[in-house]
């Protein structure tokens, strides 16, 4: 039986990705009469209150920078390791810690850094850590060569890992995360950890393994879909062209930009980030409206064809997309998204090559012109991607089933490290395999 579970994450805003999803577990488990603790590595969050204010949730904030802010010399040396969130998390654990307490990390590189290993090594067998990104067993988070555009099959700190600059930036910054990652693996070996590594989509788990992590401590558990809309949006009577997430350069806006305006097609753009000028100069029609909430969101979409999810790496995951098909909302999906395929399959989304503007924006040309196929995909997308995550009220029944089993282990305390793989069933509210 679960005590509490402490939920420990780089930040507590409700924007989408890891964070998003973080939260959204406090919700549920929250509503499941489960106490919660937070572990906010960045400052208190709008609204923290209301977080307070759930029966059973605690909400505690390190007051953390994250690596964009303040001095760079200082921020590289915290994002290697920083005491304050040692000491942050340590002191909760001993103040607190039951042998009924499961702490599950979501993320950690750009403000609690791989210090929150140290406390979290002396409780790893009550440890979940979800893989939102490949940051735990990849240098550069993505297991893929920015500089080439393509997927890395290079073993994570091999000789030839460290001898190719595969870093967004330059090979400066290619060492400064690998001395990173090789404090992580001093502080947390997951060849040899009893602590639980939580893939979000079942194509991680040979990287993860490549990587060092031991697979019979992988579990696979995707993540929660909530549609934007719950009626069909009529994308076959739309023209806008929408992006949804962070406006920097791994999830691709500028391409949607530019391919969008060699289209001439309006867009609309739903996120915030360092990009955001710049996509204003490559497009300068394009509506960008920065983080909307998902009432807002649901509103935006009635007037939307497809949506565009370019991202230049191995996305995980890719909420957005099974948020949009979920929504009858097209999508031109990237091939280096896991789900991508699977999204193609059911006929719902058309793959496209982020690294080929010219090609991106025929395919967006095409569906703009196509009412008939924008229409059929529309409606494959309504009516079958349920199949590909679940809903979360299921998602939060196996994510409790998987503390419940990490808990029996732990209590255990058998040498033999024996642990079924959670993989979804493909039924929205199916249980655990």
């Amino acid at each position: 039986m679960v005590d509490r579970v402490v939920v420990l994450s780089d930040d507590a805003v409700e924007s989408g990705g890891a964070a998003g999803i973080a939260l959204r577990s406090v919700r549920l488990l929250a509503g499941r009469n489960i106490p919660v603790t937070i572990l906010n590595g960045s400052a208190e969050p709008e609204g923290a209150d209301r977080w307070r204010a759930m029966p059973g949730v605690e909400l505690h904030s390190l007051g953390g920078l994250s690596l964009m802010q303040g001095g760079r010399a200082a921020a590289a040396a915290r994002g290697v390791f920083s005491l304050p969130a040692l000491r942050f998390v340590a002191e909760w654990i001993r103040a607190n810690d039951t042998p009924g307490t499961v702490y599950h990390l979501h993320n950690w590189h750009k403000v609690l850094s791989p210090s929150v290993f140290r406390p979290l090594h002396r409780v790893a067998e009550r440890l979940v850590m979800t893989a939102h990104d490949y940051f735990l067993v990849c240098p550069n988070g993505g297991h893929f060569d920015f500089q080439a555009g393509t997927a890395c099959d290079r073993v994570p700190l091999s000789g030839a890992c460290l001898t190719t600059q595969c870093d967004r930036r330059h090979y400066g910054h290619k060492l400064w995360r690998v001395a990173r990652h090789a404090v992580r693996q001093g502080m947390i070996d997951l060849a040899r950890s009893p602590a639980t590594v939580l893939a979000v989509h079942d194509g991680m788990v040979p990287l993860l393994v490549r990587g060092g992590a031991a697979r019979d401590r992988i579990a696979v558990l995707r993540n929660p879909v909530v549609p934007w809309r719950t009626t069909r949006v009529e994308a076959e009577r739309n023209g806008d062209v929408l992006f949804v997430g962070r406006l920097e350069r791994d999830k691709g806006p500028d391409v949607v930009a530019a391919a969008a305006r060699e289209a001439g097609l309006p867009l609309t753009i739903v996120g915030d980030g360092p990009l955001r000028e710049e996509l204003a100069r490559i497009h300068p029609g394009a509506r960008i409206l920065g983080w909307r909430s998902p009432d807002e969101i649901a509103r935006i979409v009635g007037a939307v064809r497809f949506a565009v999810v370019p991202t230049r790496w191995r996305e995980t995951f890719g909420l957005v997309t099974l948020e949009a098909m979920a929504s009858g909302v097209p999508v031109l999906v990237s091939q280096h998204a896991l789900i991508a395929h699977e999204a193609e399959a059911l006929g719902c989304a058309q793959v496209c090559d982020p690294y080929d503007r010219a090609a991106l924006a025929a395919a967006m040309a095409g569906l703009a012109r196509d009412d008939v196929a924008v229409q059929r995909m529309s409606e494959a997308g309504f009516a079958h991607s349920a199949v590909l995550a679940p809903r979360p009220d299921a998602w939060c029944d196996q994510l409790v089933d998987l503390y419940d089993t990490v808990l029996a282990r732990a209590r255990e305390k058998r040498p033999d490290r024996s642990h079924a793989m959670l993989r979804p069933t493909g039924r929205p509210g199916g249980r655990p395999a």
